[in-house]
């Protein structure tokens, strides 16, 4: 069993229990449930835009802890003032230290940036819970989902408000998604291995329509690399760990940021 198939097989196991515990009707009745969600494909394209969607991580299952001395706060405070396109938080406890507080923390000090859930969703119910907690997009992972699941999940993103970051590794999974008018994130990390390989994204990118929106995620920590990724047509920038081993995330997420204006 590789990393992805244990964090699946443990993700099903939360959310299952997760179910018993909270109600469908407890998260729709949810301040955040009320609020219009901010574009993240807008944020993207609009003029003048970074690009970069700066992450909050503090571990992963291939680095381990990688940050768990800063605070959500401190770290969206910073990303915000370095003028990130969106926001990542990853939401996922048990392999990558987050949870869905941090993102509900984030929110209270940005109402003007677009955060991304980053988490496994195996379950619709994990998406009502995104809106309620105050997200703007969730993440898609067509590793671990079927093209049946990619449709339906993406349309009850849809109903809700939410945008969709489709990610993706190879053709096969790209084959999976209904492609008009997506956003489409090229994962250059193989969650089944960890290893990064830059040339995922420039190898599927021609293979993506005009209409879709293009992002480059991981091992992403070259100004340099960004400049040349925008020749290929990429809008987007996920970046989390080189941020998050800083100090201060949001002073190097700045450096970075002024390195490729």
């Amino acid at each position: 069993m590789n990393i992805l198939d244990k964090i699946v097989a443990h993700k099903k196991k939360e959310v299952a229990q997760l179910k018993s515990e909270v109600s469908i009707n407890k998260l729709v009745k949810s301040p955040n449930f009320k609020r219009t969600p901010i574009s993240l494909r807008k944020a993207l394209t609009v003029k003048n835009s970074t690009g970069i969607i700066a992450e909050f991580k503090r571990q992963s299952p291939s680095k381990g802890i990688i940050n768990d001395k800063v605070e959500v706060v401190d770290v969206t405070q910073g990303y915000l003032q370095a003028n990130v396109a969106a926001q990542s938080i990853l939401t996922d406890t048990h392999f990558f230290g987050g949870s869905v507080l941090d993102l509900m923390q984030a929110r209270t000090v940005n109402e003007t940036t677009p955060i991304l859930r980053k988490d496994f969703i195996v379950d619709g119910f994990q998406i009502v819970e995104a809106k309620a907690i105050g997200a703007d997009a969730i993440l898609l992972i067509a590793a671990c989902l079927t093209k049946q699941e990619l449709k339906n999940y993406g349309k009850l993103a849809g109903d809700l408000g939410l945008e969709v970051l489709y990610e993706v590794h190879n053709k096969e999974e790209l084959d999976k998604i209904e492609l008009e008018n997506k956003i489409i994130g090229i994962n250059n990390r193989n969650l089944k291995t960890f290893k990064v390989d830059l040339e995922h994204s420039i190898k599927l990118a021609g293979q993506i329509p005009t209409s879709c929106i293009k992002v480059s995620e991981s091992g992403l920590s070259n100004p340099a690399v960004i400049v040349g990724l925008k020749e290929y047509g990429f809008k987007g920038f996920l970046i989390g760990e080189n941020f998050m081993k800083t100090e201060d995330p949001g002073l190097a997420c700045q450096a970075f940021i002024n390195q490729i204006r």
